[in-house]
């Protein structure tokens, strides 16, 4: 049997795909006879926004449709389900390039934001439209022919449209400059994670490998969408405990929720159990930017025990994501399923330090 790659391997071969997609974009534009300073333009902000991240969604689609198959995938076929991965990193790139100018952050990835850039301000809102539209232009080029094409069209259009609802809940639940912590509560919470995160980062990728491999039941579908959605949630939580309870070492980055006026898992798992002198507490110093008020509302944290709450979650939640899977027939199921795909999903995230 083959040796599995390793992962770096596996990013290397992912990445190896994206200078031609690129080029793809870009030739469209000089054949369109746009001036060479917008071509230039388009093509540095694809390379800034689209490759730099972890591309986990990206590879997610590999890695499933190969799972699917059963066996090694031909050159045509990996290209096909890496041009479907890098689609959804596109998709990410739009997120964060308009996400970074709603939130005014400062950097992304270790480097400055696009917006950030020197010259760019905010001709970046009209590079993530451009981001997002280089999707549908791909997907156009390479599977037009296909009879899942209009598939991979609606899913890519409603799965935007989901987390666009996930952002405009937690942009009105949690603005940076006006804290206000009725607004809170553990069922928004699970809305911003499911619409904003669970979808495009989970139910999305297995989709399209589904379509690719051939899966037209639209039970398989419901199926994968009831164990990766609260998987999505599960990562979200994690993310959000990790950002409070995890090292800049660990995570690669200073955890910012508190002070930022997160709508985290943390804050309202807090104001769910806290007497009304924590309570007081959380309303005086959430979301104010000082190391001091940081510290009092971690000293909170810490009394409430949230640590071990946390814990108790990802253990119950690991035993129902276990549950959810193990309905899928050991052999595969009739509609299309198979166990691995999830399993796979389940080992990458639970647990996970960073």
């Amino acid at each position: 049997m083959a040796e599995k790659p390793s992962s770096a391997k596996k990013r290397d071969q992912f990445l190896a795909v994206w200078p031609a997609l690129a080029d793809e974009l870009v030739q469209y534009m000089e054949g369109e006879k746009m001036p060479k300073e917008a071509v230039n333009w388009f093509k540095r902000s694809l390379d800034y926004n689209t490759p730099g991240g972890k591309l986990n969604r990206g590879i997610s689609v590999v890695d499933t449709v190969q799972i699917l198959k059963g066996s090694e995938l031909s050159a045509d076929e990996y290209k096909r389900a890496a041009i479907l991965g890098w689609c959804i990193e596109l998709l990410q790139a739009y997120f964060l390039v308009a996400d970074d100018m709603m939130d005014q952050s400062i950097t992304r990835r270790g480097q400055p934001c696009w917006y950030r850039v020197e010259n760019v301000g905010n001709i970046a809102i009209n590079d993530a439209f451009m981001l997002e539209a280089a999707i549908y232009y791909l997907l156009k080029k390479h599977f037009r022919q296909e009879k899942y094409y209009v598939d991979l069209l609606e899913i890519f259009h409603e799965v935007t449209f989901q987390t666009e609802l996930g952002q405009l809940i937690d942009l009105i639940t949690a603005p940076e400059d006006a804290v206000n912590l009725s607004k809170f509560s553990l069922d928004k919470h699970h809305l911003i994670v499911v619409y904003k995160t669970a979808y495009y980062s989970f139910y999305l990728p297995v989709a399209l490998a589904l379509h690719m491999a051939g899966v037209t039941s639209p039970s398989a579908y419901e199926k994968a969408l009831d164990i990766l959605i609260p998987m999505g949630e599960y990562f979200q939580v994690q993310d959000d405990y990790l950002d409070c309870y995890g090292t800049p070492e660990q995570i690669g980055k200073i955890g910012t929720d508190i002070l930022d006026n997160k709508c985290s898992w943390l804050i309202n798992k807090a104001l769910q159990k806290a007497s009304a002198e924590q309570r007081k507490v959380l309303d005086a110093n959430y979301g104010v930017k000082s190391p001091e008020s940081e510290a009092r509302v971690k000293a909170v944290f810490q009394e409430l025990e949230l640590a071990r709450e946390f814990e108790q979650y990802e253990a119950d939640s690991y035993r129902r994501i276990n549950a959810l899977i193990e309905e899928i027939p050991a052999e595969g199921s009739q509609d299309g399923l198979k166990r691995e795909v999830f399993q796979s999903f389940l080992a990458k995230v639970y647990k996970r330090q960073k």
